[in-house]
This record gives structure tokens, sequence and C-alpha cells, in this order.
């Protein structure tokens, strides 16, 4: 996705048409892990929203699930001490909404509860509290470690996420039209409810991913968010540093 710069606050994107709006975050993306797993499209429609629709890739829908840590978050132009820093954990899938492609979130964990209750406030994103935990060994992995707090959201079953990864080869940027620029370079995300849609969306450089060697110590997310189990082995890649913008989600008529 190529994005465009026109103004100090706004970005524009070649292959999407609305909305464009202006960025007012700032954020900087660390050792971050994609884990891309298929599922059976059948199996998982029942689980987006009636309108979106669901994006296939190589006949497969494909779920992923996102452990990272965000640092200096803030309003643009704020000085350093009133930034934040925090650890994430994104469930999601790939949809489409009036041509648009963009994500949908089914769970997105933050370690950070004064973060999961704002944004949980003033989004529809389904945003929960979770103890996280970032480190690193002596070997260089990353370890992360989260567990929600608020399992009476997902019926009481458990919803944790434990892994240690690193980078496992040189750094590349996905080329357009292969399945790893299709799973990573989404900057849109849409929460629909009955009357509108919700959209949000960030900007930065394309990723800089590296394959990775992963060990998944335990993973509920999927069964916390009650979506089927995969039909394959997952995709998965380290990406290091990042730095983004983010725009005011903005509502989008029917």
């Amino acid at each position: 996705m190529n994005a465009q710069r026109t103004d100090p606050f706004r970005w524009t994107f070649a292959d999407e048409s609305s909305p464009k709006a202006p960025h007012v975050a700032s954020m900087t993306w660390r050792d971050g892990l994609f884990v891309h797993w298929p599922v059976d499209p059948d199996d998982l429609r029942p689980h987006v929203p009636g309108q979106l629709t669901l994006e296939t890739r190589d006949g497969h829908a494909w779920v992923s699930v996102l452990p990272f840590v965000l640092t200096n978050v803030g309003l643009r132009g704020t000085p350093s001490i009133t930034r934040l820093a925090f650890a994430e954990l994104n469930v999601r899938t790939y949809v489409r909404y009036r041509g648009d492609p963009g994500l949908f979130f089914f769970s997105i964990d933050v370690g950070n509860p004064l973060v999961a209750a704002t944004v949980g406030r003033t989004t529809r994103l389904p945003v929960y509290r979770a103890r996280m935990r970032v480190g690193a060994t002596e070997a260089n992995h990353v370890t992360f470690e989260s567990e929600r707090r608020e399992t009476e959201a997902t019926g009481g079953a458990p919803a944790r996420f434990a892994a240690t990864y690193r980078p496992d080869g040189e750094v590349f940027t996905a080329e357009p039209d292969t399945l790893v620029h299709w799973l990573t370079a989404r900057r849109r995300f849409y929460a629909p409810n009955a009357d509108s849609v919700l959209a949000g969306e960030i900007a930065h450089d394309p990723w800089p991913l590296q394959p990775a060697a992963v060990t998944i110590h335990e993973n509920a997310m999927l069964e916390a968010n009650g979506l089927p189990a995969p039909i394959g082995d997952p995709i998965v890649h380290y990406a290091d540093e990042l730095s983004m913008t983010g725009s005011i989600p903005r509502r989008i008529e029917p």
C-alpha cells in the first residue's frame, strides 16, 4: 500500500478511497511478531459482522495474532514526559468495506489499564485489560506473556498467550501481490455496529520484516474469541522498530 503525505496531519492511500482522517497521534512499534494462521472461511465468516466482506487468499481466510510493544505513545507534538509505553496483543482478520481493504479486530489486549479503559470508552474496539510481561533472554529472544483480566468477556474462557521469539534472517520489505504483503500491509480497521461503521487508520513506512524463530508456549486467544481452529501451520515474521501515526476514528454512515 503506497502512502502519500499531503500535509503534516493527514495521510492518504492510493488504493483506499475513504475516510482519510487527520492523524493526531504518534507512537513507535517495537519487538513485534506477526503470527498468521489459515482458517476455513466458511467457519470464520459467522464471526465477522455482516457489513464487512471477509477476504480470502489462496483459498483461506486468515487470523493473525500480534504481540508487540508501543512506546512514545501520545498526541503529536506533545513532550516526551506525557508519552506512554505499554504492551499489546491483537487478534484480527482481513476484510473489506465498500471495496476498501482493512482489518477487523476480534480482541485487543492492552497492558495498561488506563489505556484499555480510555480506548474502550471512546471507540467500538474490543479492548481488554491484561497482565503482560515482556523481556529478553540471554540469547536475544523476546519473551512475551499475556493473561486477560476480564475473563467474563469470554464466558470465563482463559485468554492467555506466551511465546519467545527472535529475528532469524535479513530485513526485507514485502513485495506487492505477495501473501506476506497482503497479510501485513493493512493500515485501516473497521468496527461496525447496527447504525454505522467506525474506521481508523495508521500510517508508516513499509514494515522492516525478518524471518522469525518462534516458540509459542501457550495460545488460547483463538479459543477465547470463539474462533475456529487453524487448518495449517502459521506464517511468522518479526518486526523490530517502526514509527507510525494514527488517526481519530471516524464514523462512516451506511
